[in-house]
């Protein structure tokens, strides 16, 4: 066996030595061609000594220690420098090579220990024990860094990479195992050791393909090989100071081991509470890319991610506002977020809400003021430097309930060919932090992506309204035709009554004919509704409560509402058209109420703007409904309803500058507010409002 190691290492000494002859020769190669010159003489002079001195020989294994050194030199060599750093390589990898060559340095150090306690062997012991940990952790650390050097580069580069990152594995892997097995035998395991001999033989060839490596530059970071890396340093680093701590106890001479149990049992508590918890693994991801990589983010996995939550199939997701919300919330791990999209007034209005139960918004979310601004600008406002008392050009333009509300974080304006579509409020992630300017940066082109999803939707529901009122203007046609019909019929009866009024049986004819006639028409009127639009007024300043009576003329004889007016309420309005709007109203909030339960219509002023309230106690309607389908064409909770009313009264209301707001519980009964500007406001003239 002693043959075998002596031999088998004298012809691994002579084949690294010709390596590094034949390096010697080349003119091409720069640092690292010095570096694996230098490594390939320390194996070859540490191949020497084992062969002369046989194993476990202290020059030996300092010289092993010092080629390993030259080895993780010549790694480095490899790793190109980033350009974000300015031709620098990353603080965290000259970190982690610089630990192994701490480690390295302290087995060079404990293997020169025992010629200072030749008479004890039980330190002698502890110290072998000591260098074989750090053998251990040694190995592992720069399987590591292999595996990550090999994953980050090109598929060109790896072609003349993979031989020589085999070799090195090789050995390293072996030892690995032959440190491992040391520790446990507490000595060197001779028949291992000879053929590790053997194989340093097989790696010298496998060496030769290193002067390809000229496209190793062309390398890609791989964020999760990096992640995957240092995790894999942190469990090795981790594993090897128990080893050592525990051993340390041991030396001490403890009667008992209750101090290794509690030592074991606090690491087994720190890795319970590091390894699943999803905020330190957040933390330690981010430290890894803001270290390790020029930008932050993963820019691929981040677009893939964004694309396949937007775009999941609406049967087996939330619909596309709460998906658009929650894309832009995943990208900074929100807990939550609120989308605003533009209403009939210009401001904003709130949505859709994803995960954010406790927020308190409005209906009205934001005034025109600050959509105009977020369209003017495009820029991201954080609320969390507001509060700080940074950006105080921007702190009068946003609403009182955002900056209260201690969990709202950043304000994404959602622009779409210049135009400002909506804005997401996002929920303070689990870590929260000030953006920069990569942020800000990713938070635009997320928003504007995110923009033009919704400006498609809002198309998409526009073209099938069109298309719904397409069969609409249909079914008209169908019903005029009916009435053509009717009407043809009654001319024939009126003609034919001029000549045969005075027979019985002709007025018996002419009474079943207006009979069924006037059934009929009544059949045609239940299938039309109220749906009628008349030519509109000129604007002027009219009292709203003596236009709310004479629309209730006639209606309060079959129905009871009631009107409250304190004072004399003036606004600039088309008369018809806006008791056409409040009919809608009044008429939907009877349906909705039981029999006999009155209705209130409540005139007033807020401020600047006058103020019509229906109010009802009847069924009342969900916050879902209200917020997608209450102001849609043909969506109805009425039995045989067009679900035009509220559609229609919004419009109306809009084309005057005014907006409606709906408070409503299931149970409950529902607060429709008509808000309009005041007369005296515009001096008689017409308000420039929003547009249905």
């Amino acid at each position: 066996m002693l043959a075998a190691i002596q031999w088998g290492h004298a012809l691994a000494a002579f084949m690294f030595a010709a390596l590094v002859g034949w390096q010697m020769t080349a003119r091409h190669g720069g640092s690292r061609r010095i570096a694996l010159i230098l490594a390939c003489a320390l194996t070859a002079s540490w191949c020497a000594l084992v062969s002369l001195s046989g194993a476990g020989g202290i020059a030996s294994s300092v010289t092993k220690s010092l080629a390993d050194l030259a080895w993780l030199g010549f790694l480095f060599a490899l790793q190109p420098p980033t350009a974000a750093a300015g031709g620098q390589r990353r603080p965290v990898i000259l970190g982690i090579y610089a630990l192994l060559g701490a480690l390295i340095v302290g087995a060079v150090v404990i293997k020169t220990l025992p010629l200072a306690f030749t008479g004890s062997p039980r330190i002698q012991e502890t110290l072998f024990l000591a260098g074989q940990s750090l053998r251990v952790a040694i190995a592992a650390g720069a399987l590591c860094l292999l595996h990550n050097l090999y994953t980050a580069a090109s598929p060109e580069a790896r072609w003349g990479l993979g031989s020589p990152m085999l070799a090195l594995a090789l050995m390293w892997g072996f030892d690995l195992n032959l440190a491992t097995v040391a520790y446990l035998i507490d000595g060197w395991p001779i028949g291992l050791f000879a053929l590790r001999g053997l194989l340093m033989v097989l790696i010298a060839p496998m060496l030769v393909t290193v002067s390809r490596l000229a496209t190793l530059d062309r390398m890609r970071a791989s964020r999760s090989a990096g992640f995957q890396t240092l995790t894999l340093v942190v469990c090795g680093a981790y594993l090897a100071l128990m080893v050592l701590v525990a051993r340390l106890f041991a030396i001490a001479g403890h009667p008992d081991r209750l101090p290794q149990f509690t030592l074991a049992a606090v690491f087994v508590a720190f890795a319970l509470s590091f390894f699943p918890s999803s905020r330190y693994r957040q933390r330690f991801k981010k430290a890894v890319a803001r270290n390790l990589f020029q930008h932050r983010y993963d820019y691929r996995l981040e677009w893939r991610r964004f694309t396949e939550t937007v775009g999941q199939p609406a049967e087996a997701a939330p619909d596309l506002p709460e998906r658009t919300v929650k894309a832009i919330g995943d990208i900074f791990d929100c807990e939550g977020g609120l989308l605003m999209q533009r209403g009939p007034d210009g401001g904003l209005e709130a949505s859709a809400r994803w995960n954010w139960r406790t927020l308190a918004a409005p209906q009205a979310a934001a005034p025109l003021a600050l959509a105009g601004h977020l369209e003017r600008q495009g820029e991201v406002i954080e609320i969390e430097r507001m509060r700080h008392g940074e950006e105080p050009a921007v702190l009068p333009l946003v609403p009182e309930w955002m900056v209260a509300e201690e969990d709202a974080w950043v304000l994404v304006p959602l622009i779409h060919f210049d135009r400002l579509v909506g804005a997401v409020l996002l929920q303070r992630p689990r870590e929260p932090r000030l953006l920069d300017e990569e942020d800000h940066d990713l938070l635009r082109v997320a928003g504007r992506q995110v923009a033009s999803y919704l400006a498609e939707a809002r198309g998409q529901e526009a073209l099938s309204d069109a298309r719904r009122f397409d069969e609409f203007n249909r079914r008209f046609a169908f019903i005029m035709h009916d009435i053509k019909n009717l009407v043809s019929q009654l001319s024939l009866l009126a003609r034919n009554a001029e000549r045969h009024a005075d027979k019985p049986e002709f007025r018996a004819d002419m009474i079943d004919t207006l009979r069924n006639s006037v059934g009929k028409m009544n059949d045609l009127l239940a299938r039309l509704s109220q749906h009628h639009r008349s030519r509109p007024d000129e604007p002027e300043p009219h009292s709203l409560r003596a236009l709310a009576e004479e629309m209730l003329r006639g209606r309060t004889n079959s129905y009871p509402v009631r009107i409250s007016a304190p004072d004399e309420v003036m606004a600039v309005v088309d008369p018809d058209r806006f008791e056409q709007a409040l009919g809608h109203l009044v008429q939907n909030a009877i349906d909705a109420s039981a029999d006999g339960q009155p209705v209130d219509l409540i005139i007033g002023r807020r401020g600047l703007e006058a103020v019509v309230e229906v109010v009802d106690r009847g069924c009342g309607m969900s916050a879902e409904f209200i917020r997608s389908r209450l102001f849609h064409p043909f969506s109805s909770t009425k039995e045989g309803g067009f679900g035009i009313g509220a559609y229609e009264a919004r419009s109306i209301i809009a084309g005057m500058g005014g907006r409606i707001e709906v408070q409503s519980r299931e149970g409950e009964g529902a607060r429709f507010t008509v808000t309009l500007p005041m007369a005296a406001l515009f001096g008689g003239g017409l308000p420039t409002g929003g547009t249905a």
